[in-house]
């Protein structure tokens, strides 16, 4: 799974709130560690679909 956050991220933080292990916050925008992704694809999907502007995209690999 490929997890991005795009430029239209408001900051907001309910990424990272769902799932710290993959979203940080820096400044207004979220970051994604890809190296947790694997580890935790469900909260992804969970943060993506919480997202309040769509910003955070998914791909399968």
């Amino acid at each position: 799974m490929y997890v991005t956050v795009l430029d239209s991220c408001v900051g907001c933080g309910a990424c990272a709130i769902i799932n710290p292990e993959v979203f940080e916050m820096n400044g207004n925008k979220a970051n994604v560690n890809s190296e947790r992704v694997d580890d935790t694809e469900d909260l992804c999907i969970d943060a993506a679909i919480t997202c309040p502007v769509n910003a955070i995209e998914i791909e399968d690999c």
